[in-house]
């Protein structure tokens, strides 16, 4: 009794003994991806579990009674016996109702289906032959052993360890694996998908024992997957159910019905291996002596002796497979922070956005001189209750898409947009010594011609009215905010330039005396005076109105 496990001494993820988290599931996740079947939280083939300080597979058997026969405890025995490089070693069984389990050797790689259904792993022919020498030599063993025959192989049944060795593996105990519970609708229709690895004799006589023959048109089939990297008849699930398929795997037709593989999909000697493993007859079907012979001399890589090379070749497909996937996945990765970092300088100046990024706090700061433009729309608000939102939206979004491409050409910077109010400062975040004065002159005197162009999608008929208003002063910028966070001016020159902006008039520059003063000193701005006019919290103030710009 040696093999004997208490359920107890099996340590499962979380310290829990519920054994519900996932192993590999690799044949309900493919099936289910292809809409085969519907996948759910009961469809789990195996857990892992911690038993003596290593990770083992625990694959449960749904049973309400165990009672040993002497034949099952020499299956057990037998079990511990066998012991191959290309076989999953068996570790124990539980037999504590309701825990009833076998306890496997633990292979993190998956299953062979896993493997091949993997798209960002490349199998090359050197790979793939290295998989079905594998499958070949261990069940050549397994043959040549006191289990004799494995009865149950599939893909999801090849499994493959740390090395990229592949293990067989859920062979023997065909008594003690026998359920006594009914099976789960969902599991009756697993059990059926498993039936297209099957010999049609078989098939056709459920009842008969397991053969060697039968073993070797598994293989057969598992070869189809592993050149083609699809499953078995994929080419005929959209037209036929798994019944039909069955149906005419057992009819004997000449030629038989088996999955269509396309002679440039593999080399013509492994085709022919793979089509003398499904003849329709058992007897016509190879050995897997001989199986193993024909490999080793397609490729002598295989041969005795050679398993550390074959495994260093394997390590090193791995790895260049890898370095690609990871230089693929890098320059995707780069591509993305590039466009983030693209949105983030939208959003923030990029001095801003920099500091930000470097986890640095984002002081205020402050300026001696910067010119701010402020705008807005006359009788925006009757054109509101005339249209629709939808209508509102997209007027100002062409509008203002239609700016922020013509502010590009300046040394501005855009602070927001509320409604139909455009607020745009130069000389900060980067003193650009008196500039900022020319620039937002310059930049407004675009703006409104561009306006006077402007069409109004559903009412070309109307112009648009921009109203203008631009002063020069000291002012504090900073970030204000974590959470959508937002680059504010502060201080009394942001009230005065939208003092300007509310006392002007349509299609005008509204222009303070301190900017005015500086534009005079670039001698190609023509202005002339407005007059004294009051501004709210100001009193009475000198202002003019910009015309135009000399060329």
């Amino acid at each position: 009794m040696s093999w004997k496990i208490s359920w107890s001494d099996l340590i499962f993820p979380e310290q829990t003994k519920s054994g519900n988290s996932r192993f590999s599931g690799s044949f309900v996740s493919a099936l289910s991806e292809r809409g085969n079947i519907v996948n759910n939280p009961k469809q789990v083939f195996a857990t892992i579990a911690h038993y003596k300080g290593r990770l083992v597979m625990v694959k449960r058997i749904e049973k309400t009674k165990v009672d040993l026969t002497r034949a099952e405890l020499k299956d057990f025995n037998n079990m511990r016996q066998v012991e191959h490089n290309n076989l999953a070693r068996f570790v124990g069984a539980c037999v504590d109702i309701p825990n009833v389990c076998v306890v496997i050797e633990y292979c993190p790689k998956g299953s062979l289906q896993d493997i091949l259904g993997n798209d960002s792993l490349k199998l090359d022919a050197m790979f793939k032959d290295s998989l079905i020498v594998d499958i070949i030599r261990g069940l050549h063993y397994l043959h040549n052993s006191v289990i004799g025959v494995h009865g149950r192989l599939t893909s999801s049944n090849c499994v493959v360890d740390s090395r990229f060795v592949l293990k067989l593996t859920d062979f023997g105990l065909p008594r003690f694996r026998k359920s006594d519970i009914v099976s789960h609708e969902d599991d009756a229709m697993i059990k059926k998908q498993k039936l297209l690895w099957k010999a049609p004799e078989g098939l056709l006589n459920p009842s008969v024992e397991p053969t060697q023959e039968g073993d070797i048109y598994s293989v057969g089939i598992i070869l189809q997957e592993i050149v083609t990297r699809n499953p078995p008849y994929e080419e005929v699930r959209q037209t036929m159910d798994i019944d039909d398929i069955l149906m005419k795997i057992k009819e004997k037709s000449d030629p038989p019905f088996r999955p269509k593989v396309a002679p440039s999909s593999c080399r013509p000697e492994i085709h022919a291996v793979m089509t003398s493993c499904w003849e329709q007859q058992p007897e016509m079907r190879p050995s897997t002596a001989w199986l193993l012979s024909t490999m080793k001399k397609l490729n002598k890589n295989f041969s005795g002796g050679s398993i550390l090379d074959n495994l260093l070749n394997r390590m090193e497909q791995y790895a260049t497979n890898l370095e690609a996937l990871v230089e693929e996945r890098t320059a995707a990765f780069l591509e993305e922070k590039k466009r983030s970092e693209t949105l983030l300088y939208e959003v923030l100046p990029r001095s801003v956005a920099e500091q930000l990024k470097r986890g640095e706090a984002v002081n205020p700061t402050s300026y001696d001189s910067v010119t701010i433009y402020f705008s807005d729309i006359v009788g925006f608000t009757t054109l509101s209750a005339d249209s629709t939102p939808m209508q509102v939206v997209a007027l100002l979004n062409d509008l203002y898409t239609c700016f922020d491409g013509i502010i590009g050409h300046y040394d501005v910077y855009k602070v927001e947009t509320i409604g139909d109010a455009y607020m745009v400062v130069s000389g900060l975040p980067i003193s650009n010594g008196k500039l900022h004065a020319r620039e937002i002159a310059a930049m407004s005197l675009a703006l409104i011609r561009e306006v006077s162009t402007f069409r109004i999608c559903h009412r070309p008929e109307e112009k648009l009215k921009l109203r203008v208003g631009i002063h020069s002063g000291p002012c504090v910028a900073g970030v204000v905010g974590l959470k959508m966070p937002r680059y504010c001016l502060f201080g009394d020159t942001v009230n005065t330039a939208s003092r300007m902006e509310s006392t002007g008039e349509a299609m005008k520059i509204h222009v303070s005396e301190e900017t005015k003063q500086i534009l005079d000193e670039f001698k190609c701005f023509q202005t002339t005076l407005r007059g004294k006019v009051e501004l709210k919290g100001k009193g009475s103030y000198l202002t003019y109105w910009l015309l135009s710009m000399d060329a």
